[in-house]
């Protein structure tokens, strides 16, 4: 049998030293982030938990009445009771805070960057390989230059979501944008209307619904990383079912998993309902 040439490639010991290098020379911007993003995680938390519990249930079964329907506004309050009654009430809290933190940061990087692909050929050109390979490149991975830059905790668990949950709002962002109708667009050209002012007046409203729709992948995307990212310290219901799985306790991870699949549909359901509304009110406005 041929055998392959023994030749060895130091591809990953460069890559090693640039991360290496990064680290030295930008340790006071990682400790800047380190700080702000910590806060941000803690702060969401400390309010989620001064709720109430069943304030924040009937916040859950509002926002499902209104953007979905009655049934599903009962329904999803339901959910979240069960995970209530799981003794799970403080990890949903901060799996959600873990969440709500990664998706906004992915947002104000997102949809800019995709809104500059949208009018830059050449710039869309440089970025679609490199989503290609934050999409592809299995998500374990992000973790070690998480630790390595952030160390264990929560604040590592963002930086590997928001790379692996980054993508789908810059690609769809730039899809809205370049969808928008021709017509519409020379329409605003002819009278006069700036470049911002297109934007901000024709082209957004034009393609929010699409925006939308990558605002709720990028937020399933984030959901999916919270047990991967427990293994970088990362506390919530990702956490507990670490927990389960070195224990092989049973119940826990049932609890534990069924807890993150409630949330998953309530989330996904809700920015589907918000989608829908922005969808419907274009409508109208036509």
């Amino acid at each position: 049998m041929m055998e392959f040439p023994d030749i060895r490639t130091n591809l990953g010991s460069y890559v090693n030293d640039l991360v290496d290098f990064l680290d030295r020379t930008l340790e006071g911007f990682f400790d800047f982030i380190f700080l702000i993003t910590s806060q941000a995680i803690n702060g969401i938390q400390d309010f989620l938990l001064l709720m109430p519990w069943w304030f924040f249930i009937i916040v859950i079964f509002l926002l499902g009445w209104y953007f979905r329907t009655v049934f599903s506004g009962v329904l999803y309050a339901g959910f979240i009771f069960l995970i209530g009654t799981f003794g799970l009430w403080e990890d949903m809290m901060t799996t959600i805070a873990i969440i709500l933190t990664a998706v906004l940061i992915c947002l104000m990087i997102g949809i800019p960057l995709g809104i500059w692909m949208s009018y830059s050929n050449g710039f869309s050109t440089v970025m679609r390989p490199i989503l290609d390979a934050m999409q592809t490149m299995p998500s374990f991975v992000y973790l070690i230059p998480a630790i390595f830059f952030f160390g264990l905790g929560n604040v590592s668990a963002i930086f590997a979501t928001l790379i692996y949950a980054l993508p789908p709002v810059i690609r769809l962002t730039e899809l809205a944008i370049r969808g928008v109708d021709k017509e519409v667009i020379e329409s605003a050209q002819s009278f006069g209307s700036s470049r911002w002012q297109m934007l901000r007046k024709v082209q957004l409203p034009q393609a929010l619904p699409t925006i939308m729709a990558g605002v709720n992948q990028t937020t399933m995307m984030a959901l999916a990383m919270v047990v991967i990212a427990s293994m970088v310290g990362a506390s919530g219901l990702g956490e507990q079912v670490l927990v389960a799985i070195n224990r092989i306790d049973i119940a826990l991870g049932f609890e534990a998993g069924i807890s993150i699949v409630f949330l998953a549909v309530i989330i996904d359901r809700i920015t589907n309902g918000v989608a829908d509304k922005f969808q419907k009110h274009r409508r109208v406005g036509q």
